[in-house]
């Protein structure tokens, strides 16, 4: 493979590695602002300037980051199209380029950053269908937990209950949205036919997580959301109760705590201390 290097030619030894951390950060930047001159000293094989093949690796570079966005978000590159896509993303590259080489990290961004897109601004529901996509991403490279069978709540006495702490699968995301995202998302995804989705049917409360091979995206009910991510947080159920109730005096302890049983999300518990008795 023909590479691209910076000549160190005439450099001393101490100023020689100076120079070359300064050509590498001349580099980086000239890679993603394509206003900036090639790199001064970068040469071929053949030790002539490479300005057409550098311009060739800053193309191929954003091009790549382009195409990890794009896998990321299929949703997303599905509701507004190639062309579209390519542009947006090409912005967000250029805007926010990665700071870790573990490209798995890459793109977390991009929801907040269509939220300030003002093209995208028409489809006011994009933001949270990336962020939908964006804890697919998560919950799918999350670490893997044993959920605990169904019987093994059933093992605590009812006056328990309240003080319980339950562990969840380290995969759980919460998505809350006041537009119909899992409709969206499940109209879109795996190259489902398109069909209409209803924005006036109100928004939805996505869970997602992967207790096994499959990532789950699930709607839940009234109330929910708020109950789980008070759960997550480390407050005891009786706690967080008080939170779904806040949210919806529709909320109920049963039907959440079956939701959860089915999707497999509950890994461990435990309970809490009782408090210390005051003196009298």
């Amino acid at each position: 493979m023909r590479k691209l290097a910076p000549s160190l030619a005439g450099s001393e030894h101490g100023a020689g590695m100076n120079g070359f951390a300064d050509r590498q950060a001349d580099f980086t930047r000239a890679l993603l602002h394509p206003e900036l001159p090639t790199p001064s000293g970068l040469v071929g094989p053949d030790g002539l300037p490479s300005v057409k093949r550098f311009a060739v690796y800053r193309n191929n570079v954003v091009v790549g980051l382009i195409e990890t966005l794009k896998a990321g978000y299929p949703v997303v590159h599905r509701l507004v199209g190639e062309e579209f896509f390519a542009a947006m993303a090409r912005i967000y590259v250029l805007a926010e380029p990665p700071t870790s080489p573990i490209m798995l990290d890459y793109g977390a961004g991009f929801p907040a950053f269509i939220g300030r897109f003002e093209p995208a601004a028409v489809l006011a529901y994009l933001p949270d269908v990336a962020r939908l996509e964006r804890a697919w991403v998560e919950a799918y490279h999350a670490a893997e937990a044993s959920p605990l069978p169904p019987s093994a709540l059933g093992q605590v006495p009812p006056g328990d209950v309240p003080t319980m702490r339950l562990v969840l699968h380290p995969s759980v995301r919460i998505v809350r949205s006041v537009f119909p995202i899992v409709g969206i998302w499940q109209a879109n995804i795996d190259g489902n036919d398109l069909r209409s989705v209803d924005l006036g049917e109100g928004g939805d409360d996505a869970l997602i997580v992967r207790p096994e091979a499959e990532v789950e995206v699930r709607r839940l009910p009234a109330g929910a959301a708020a109950f789980i991510e008070a759960l997550q947080a480390g407050s005891p159920i009786v706690d967080a109760v008080k939170e779904g109730l806040i949210v919806s005096p529709r909320f109920d302890l049963a039907d959440a705590l079956r939701g959860m049983i089915e999707a497999n999300m509950i890994v461990g518990y435990d309970m809490q201390p009782a408090p210390p008795m005051e003196a009298a």
